[in-house]
């Protein structure tokens, strides 16, 4: 790979055989069904932010809010958070997560990378608390951050290609 080709190998599912960026702004995506975390990074990929709490609406409204911060964030890739257990087994919720993901790539043409989620919402948690805010009542903060994190994990791996990969059938 020379070192002007602006993009690193991901293992990803949905981006396998492809070539994710690794400049350029990224959205991580903190999915659940009810609310989505969404955090963003800056072109040198190396700080995320939290963007939002996005409430879960119609297929179409999510996709048109997306294809929005895509636009406004000048987006080149998704990082979706999957959630694994401690074991390292993937769940019932992971396969949800993969489908979104799934659907988002081919939705919006933008690459996706899913990152290990574990733990991202305590550690969201534990800041809130650190900082005197109950997450009972910053539920909108929690998932926002724990977006950031999760983002943020990704950015600071040494390999970004040891995605989760999906279960074999």
């Amino acid at each position: 790979m020379s070192e002007d080709s602006n993009t690193a190998l991901s293992n990803s599912a949905s981006v396998k055989k492809s070539w994710f960026p690794f400049r350029g702004a990224l959205i991580g995506l903190d999915y659940g069904t009810k609310r989505m975390g969404i955090a963003v990074c800056n072109f040198d990929q190396t700080v995320a932010v939290g963007v939002e709490t996005w409430n879960v609406r119609s297929t179409d409204q999510n996709l048109k809010h997306l294809r929005h911060l895509i636009d406004e964030y000048r987006g080149v890739g998704f990082v979706v958070g999957l959630p694994v257990r401690l074991n390292g087994v993937e769940g019932e919720q992971s396969v949800l997560v993969r489908k979104f993901g799934d659907w988002l790539s081919k939705q919006t043409n933008i690459p996706v990378a899913y990152w290990d989620e574990r733990h991202s919402s305590n550690e969201a948690e534990v800041l809130l608390w650190s900082q005197g805010i109950s997450p009972e009542k910053a539920k909108d903060r929690l998932d926002r951050l724990a977006a950031q994190i999760i983002l943020q994990s990704f950015l600071d791996a040494p390999d970004r290609t040891l995605v989760p990969q999906p279960l074999e059938t």
